[in-house]
């Protein structure tokens, strides 16, 4: 299949596709997905070999939020019935991560909801970074609190966080239709600020929530273009009392599409499986492991993820490895330099122009018609539960 031999090579060069390529591996029909597979899998173990790295959330705030992002279960006026509660102090929250390092997380993310941090809000976020490098030297802690203002990227920078995560989720051209509340263009100034202040940007999407090929591509290239050095790709969650509850827009092929697609245009950069993967792509999640180097351990901030142990079977079956505390994550050219989603000295790389196979209508391999899209199995409302233990309860969390 040329188009998969061309992203191949392109991939182990860090020569970014064109979009008309990238819109083509979303078009491949299923008789075509294991190759797609096969494909961004030799790309994935040219830059990260089997290795897995293994994140654990700790959800600092639940709900209580006044943005109104469509797909969150902490959104304003939400009906979700989630855990809410405010602050946890430092020992709680060094509590919680502890139980996903000792299942073998590497990186703990601190997440709040809310529209930003306060700079009361920055020291809380500060102290309990504190706390939880105390007891554990070597772990990577991720903030992921909202929209930062001028200076909190580099107090978070002094008190010890070595990255942030603020995600696009979508096209810049949608983004008004997810949420009214921000703008596409304050997201973009959050993960800058953490940038230049020497933050490790995280930065990354949602998919399934009605977005078109085209608002996919748009995203990653975005994303591209802001050098983040891990991008999350998370699967909408519909949770009932959202308003994108029954968005049921996905099945384990596209997700596996959208996964090679991140992979073929982000070729060096961490791509993490994060929210929705049991729920999406289900009995298919060892499979996407040759195509992202990351995934989360255990729950998520308000839903239930897979157990803990089943997480650390699941890899070890498919051939993979835990990432230890002692390995680095990026290649050497990303860690030492940060090289780019791709590569900032490619021939391709910042190019919008259609000069490949495929078109903006369909995509579609060379020479080919694009394939009838697939029918979505019915909605597996029965893989969606609300978190009920962890952080905020007196239960053990799930790691």
């Amino acid at each position: 299949m040329d188009l998969l031999n061309t992203l191949v090579e392109k991939g182990l060069r860090r020569e970014l596709p064109t979009r008309e390529e990238a819109l083509a591996v979303l078009a491949t029909s299923d008789d075509d997905l294991l190759d797609v597979v096969a494909a961004a899998g030799k790309v994935r173990r040219h830059w990260f070999g089997r290795r897995v790295k293994l994140n654990y959330l700790v959800n600092l705030k639940s709900g209580l939020c006044p943005e109104d992002c469509s797909y969150c279960s902490q959104r304003l006026g939400s009906t979700t019935g989630i855990l809410k509660y405010t602050w946890l102090k430092p020992d709680e929250a060094s509590r919680a991560a502890a139980a996903g390092l000792a299942g073998g997380a590497k990186r703990v993310c601190l997440v709040a909801s809310g529209r930003g941090p306060t700079d009361r809000d920055v020291d809380r976020v500060a102290g309990t970074i504190k706390a939880i490098k105390d007891q554990h030297e070597d772990v990577e802690v991720c903030a992921c609190l909202g929209l930062l203002s001028d200076g909190q990227a580099e107090r978070l920078r002094e008190a010890g966080a070595d990255a942030y995560n603020h995600n696009l989720n979508t096209s810049e051209s949608t983004y008004g239709d997810i949420t009214t509340t921000h703008t596409y263009a304050d997201r973009v100034d959050t993960v800058t600020k953490a940038h230049a202040a020497g933050l490790s940007a995280c930065s990354g999407l949602i998919a399934g929530m009605g977005e078109s090929d085209e608002d996919l591509v748009d995203v990653v290239y975005s994303l591209r273009d802001l050098d983040p050095d891990s991008v999350p790709v998370n699967f909408l969650i519909p949770v009932e009392g959202t308003p994108l509850a029954a968005e049921w827009n996905l099945t384990p092929q596209r997700c596996l599409r959208i996964l090679a697609m991140v992979r073929f245009v982000c070729p060096d950069v961490e791509v993490r499986i994060a929210g929705g993967r049991e729920v999406h792509l289900r009995t298919m999640q060892p499979l996407a492991l040759n195509l992202a180097n990351s995934i989360f351990l255990g729950d998520y901030l308000t839903t239930e993820g897979q157990a803990g142990q089943a997480d650390l079977e699941m890899i070890a079956d498919a051939g993979f490895e835990v990432e230890g505390a002692g390995q680095v994550t990026l290649p050497e050219h990303r860690a030492t330099a940060g090289g780019g989603c791709g590569s900032h000295g490619s021939a391709d790389c910042g190019s919008h122009e259609s000069t490949g196979c495929g078109s903006h209508e369909g995509g579609g391999l060379c020479g080919t018609a694009a394939p009838a899209a697939p029918a979505v199995s019915e909605p597996r409302t029965d893989l969606v539960a609300v978190r009920r233990r962890g952080a905020g309860t007196d239960l053990a969390p799930n790691a």
